[in-house]
């Protein structure tokens, strides 16, 4: 995203928080030693100037430069909340009505084991904390929850002393999960909504650990009626919390309604790209028509995109990094055209010695992205993309929206939430 702003011509200063990934940004002249003392500079642009923050940990940072007469765009500490206490976003929705999975918060792992004892059910195990390791989720699939039981009491036996759990276990329910999102300007929702697909499980067949995510399938057609009835009724909590960003809501649907399970109350990676393989407009005039207020929707491609993450090992994890692939040479098939380049968005990657390398800290490398007017041929451009790169031991899923495509698309059409055009 900062590469394409400057590109276009803005003047985009990057500040990185976590010194372990200082190595990733491919223009270090884009780089901001001090935020901070870069606010002046910001103020020097008056109307033209904004501060983006990518994370759900900074809301209240957020809210005291608005106070300060800054244009910010990413959340609010309102927003924050939303996310990272499960529990407070689940009461939010269901103040408005909304139906919402039994859920309880605990600060015990021997606590729970005994409510589940208690209340035998299968659950969804779910740490609280915006920047907690998806890797450590977990959905239960014994009806009686036994093997929960048997991860609280792993996840007891080997918990740091010093820290208090703070976790939740969830009602499952079945059914089709999909995501609704839009961009709230402070003040309303824009009109234009966008529906995703994730799949967060590391292997295809969706096997594995829980990753943040692996690919997703995204369209700005159809998510009208699940907007309405879900984040749609959350403008006035939004206005109130001050929120200025993009927010997401993750939910299930079956035939019985539309259950939702968590915000992401930011830019979700790979979700803002592969969003943007659909936007008409860059991402300069699409910040300043939000934080100016002066538009109420933004042109985008009809059909879907779909985006493929490209990982070396030890993603999702990041131990070990450094003697497995850390540094590794990124290489290509053949020279990419512009078109490719633009499919092609670069994550945890260097620059060196004229080529690149795997960097920072996680081997995320880079997501492949593709358009479409149908999901199939959404699909075979994205993993056309990743066929081109060539790293030593690459990984990747071959079946991003092949379920969806096969199965999934059709059930939510016949219980009436989307309607495809």
């Amino acid at each position: 995203m900062y590469d394409r702003l400057a590109a276009a011509g803005h003047e985009v200063r990057v500040y990185i928080e976590n010194e372990q990934l200082h190595d990733i940004l491919r223009a270090p002249a884009l780089r901001s030693a001090n935020w901070r003392e870069d606010l002046a500079w910001v103020k020097q642009a008056g109307a033209n100037g904004l501060v983006l923050f990518e994370s759900a940990l900074r809301g209240e940072v957020q809210d005291d430069l608005r106070r300060g007469g800054y244009r910010v765009f990413g959340g609010s500490e309102y927003g924050d909340r939303l996310e990272a206490d499960r529990d407070f976003g689940q009461r939010e929705l269901q103040d408005l009505g909304l139906p919402v999975a039994a859920l309880k918060q605990f600060g015990s792992y021997q606590a729970a084991k005994d409510f589940i004892k208690k209340n035998p059910a299968r659950y969804v195990f779910k740490n609280n904390g915006a920047d907690q390791l998806r890797t450590k989720n977990y959905v239960g699939t014994m009806d009686d929850g036994s093997d929960v039981i048997a991860l609280l009491e792993f996840c007891r036996a080997h918990a740091d002393s010093t820290q208090t759990p703070d976790f939740v276990l969830m009602e499952h329910i079945s059914g089709v999960e999909v995501g609704v999102g839009a961009y709230f300007n402070g003040e309303r929702f824009l009109e234009t909504i966008c529906i995703d697909w994730e799949h967060k499980r590391f292997f295809p067949g969706d096997l594995g650990e829980l990753t943040g995510e692996m690919g997703t399938v995204v369209s700005y057609r159809g998510a009208e009626k699940i907007f309405r009835q879900t984040l749609g009724k959350m403008a006035e909590k939004l206005r109130a919390g001050k929120y200025c960003g993009y927010i997401n809501l993750n939910l299930i649907a079956n035939e019985k309604g539309l259950w939702p399970l968590e915000f992401t109350s930011r830019f979700g990676y790979p979700g803002y790209a592969i969003c943007s393989a659909l936007h008409r407009v860059d991402w300069g005039t699409l910040f300043a028509g939000v934080l100016n207020r002066s538009i109420a929707s933004f042109p985008t491609r009809a059909g879907f995109a779909a985006g493929v993450l490209l990982t070396v090992p030890p993603f999702p994890y990041t131990f070990g990094y450094v003697e497995l692939s850390k540094g590794v040479p990124l290489h290509f098939k053949r020279e990419l055209s512009l078109a490719e380049h633009k499919s092609l968005h670069l994550w945890e990657v260097s620059s060196r010695a004229g080529f690149l390398t795997a960097a920072g800290i996680s081997g995320g490398l880079a997501v492949a992205t593709g358009i479409g007017e149908k999901l199939d041929d959404a699909r075979a451009s994205a993993l056309a993309i990743a066929n081109l790169m060539v790293v030593p031991n690459l990984r990747y899923r071959t079946d991003i929206g092949k379920k969806l495509a096969d199965h999934d698309l059709r059930l939510l059409c016949d219980w009436g939430y989307y309607r495809p055009t």
